[in-house]
């Protein structure tokens, strides 16, 4: 039987404003579409968190054995700078700056992009198509818009009539605004623009001679608007019809909005159950941009390279980091956030190398079961990962207890504890071991167990001096020393 079937999952459904019981459209499977990054520069540390979010809800579907189609694109075109409808696109304004061809850009990116996720043990999606592999698809859907009505082109360019699309649908039902106020606080057009009205949105532009990213269409040479990209990748992957389309919430409005009208005015219905949006972070307590210097790129905390922190931290502390705040939360990032994160982030894998060490015994004391439940509820309730942590370091405290002989468990409990600390920590939250996975931890694990070792035989010895001289000299190195029933085991600070 799949786990899904005995968990009751809640998500706060941007488009209601509540949560909702999630039900899939097709039991047993979930189709999920996130935006992607425009690759026109470095993934910056928003971005992350963001698709961390999404990464996972997608492991946590999994680990609740649902077949999950996660599709999240790649925006290699149309998205011009400052998210409006006239000017430069974010990539042919790199590539004129960098002197560059716009694919070079965009491949340098990419690889960027990927290389940052893979750092942070990002489970890649099912499919991860592009804007500009998907320029046929977009220009059926613009044809399907104008034979609706709702599209209409001028000079070579296409745009979508919102306020004929408000006559039978609810532009704005998102966001939580009406056409009649957006209308009202903008201005008049000045007699340049294209457009009927100004809240009508570019469909396809048409590309001006010193444009170099363009393709053939039956209204111009020219590319399609950003908003139109994600409509053509969704339906063709997921259907007119799926699950869950998740971003940052500044995509709220006006790119989802936008995303809503196009599709619901080519196929007539809703085209999203669950809208998900991740809120942004912040950067000591103020709003993170290059501009002003309040900045730090995910690959400068790794290498401490920046005048922010106080030292490089690995990509699994910042990934804990970032888990302990739910994803639609404000999440402020700071030295000592992180510091202290890195310090929770050991403690919990010291725990679980101890767990391993852990015999079973002819009864349990400890009630497994009503603790993992509240492992899953925490995920259930809109993936809360900051109480999924609060119950981990509780099974942390466990097995504190449990290696004291103050607990027991018996064979079963035992299994299924461990399985279940296992499964949250790697499988769910997407933790990784350092200590496996670092040949340096090794051999500082191997260092520490040979002083371990000469201070346990000055000990015997009853030379006291030379023992306490090699407990203080590990302190003075970070290192923690802890005598207990087992032996000496050892912690770094």
């Amino acid at each position: 039987m799949p786990l899904y079937s005995n968990q009751t999952l809640k998500i706060y459904n941007s488009l209601s404003g509540e949560k909702e019981t999630f039900v899939p459209i097709h039991e047993g499977n979930v189709g999920m579409y996130v935006c992607g990054p425009t690759v026109y520069s470095n993934v910056h540390l928003g971005n992350v968190r963001t698709f961390m979010s999404f990464d996972i809800i997608f492991r946590y579907f999994l680990h609740l054995d649902y077949k999950v189609r996660y599709v999240r694109n790649i925006t290699d075109v149309g998205h011009i700078v400052d998210d409006v409808d006239e000017g430069e696109d974010k990539i042919a304004k790199k590539a004129r700056l960098e002197q560059l061809e716009p694919m070079e850009v965009v491949q340098r990116y990419t690889v960027d992009f990927h290389d940052i996720l893979n750092e942070f043990n990002f489970l890649p999606p099912s499919i991860e198509p592009t804007a500009t592999g998907h320029i046929i698809e977009q220009i059926e859907i613009i044809k399907t818009i104008i034979d609706k009505g709702i599209g209409y082109e001028a000079n070579g360019s296409v745009y979508f009539d919102v306020v004929k699309f408000n006559e039978t649908n609810h532009y704005g039902r998102l966001s939580g605004r009406n056409i009649e106020d957006m209308l009202a606080n903008t201005r008049d057009l000045d007699g340049q623009s294209d457009k009927r009205n100004s809240q009508d949105f570019a469909l396809w532009k048409k590309a001006e001679p010193q444009h170099i990213m363009r393709w053939p269409s039956p209204w111009s040479d020219g590319f399609p608007g950003w908003h139109l990209e994600c409509t053509a990748m969704s339906t063709k992957y997921l259907g007119n019809h799926f699950d869950i389309h998740g971003g940052g919430m500044d995509l709220k409005f006006p790119h989802h909005e936008c995303e809503i009208a196009q599709n619901e005015a080519c196929t007539g219905q809703t085209p999203v159950n669950y809208w998900m949006h991740a809120n942004m972070l912040t950067l000591n307590g103020k709003k993170m941009a290059k501009s002003t210097g309040n900045n730090i790129l995910p690959r400068e905390i790794l290498t401490g390279d920046n005048t922010i922190l106080s030292k490089a931290f690995s990509a699994s502390v910042a990934r804990f980091f970032m888990l302990q705040a739910h994803y639609r939360s404000i999440l402020d990032f700071s030295d000592d956030a992180i510091v202290a994160a890195e310090k929770g982030y050991k403690r919990l894998m010291e725990a679980m190398h101890s767990l391993k060490d852990i015999s079973a015994s002819a009864k349990s004391t400890i009630d497994i079961p009503t603790w993992k439940q509240l492992c899953y509820d925490a995920m259930n309730d809109d993936f809360n990962t900051p109480i999924l942590i609060a119950q981990l370091f509780e099974g942390v405290h466990f097995i504190n207890i449990l290696k004291d002989g103050k607990e027991t468990l018996n064979t079963e409990d035992l299994k299924s504890f461990e399985k279940a600390m296992t499964d949250f920590v790697f499988e769910v939250l997407g933790m990784e071991d350092e200590k496996n996975s670092d040949s340096s931890n090794d051999k500082l694990e191997g260092t520490v167990n040979m002083l371990i070792e000469m201070r346990k035989q000055a000990r015997d010895n009853k030379n006291f001096a030379l023992s306490d001289q090699i407990r203080d000299q590990l302190i003075a190195l970070g290192i923690q020393l802890k005598d207990g029933k087992e032996g000496t085991t050892f912690s770094v600070n």
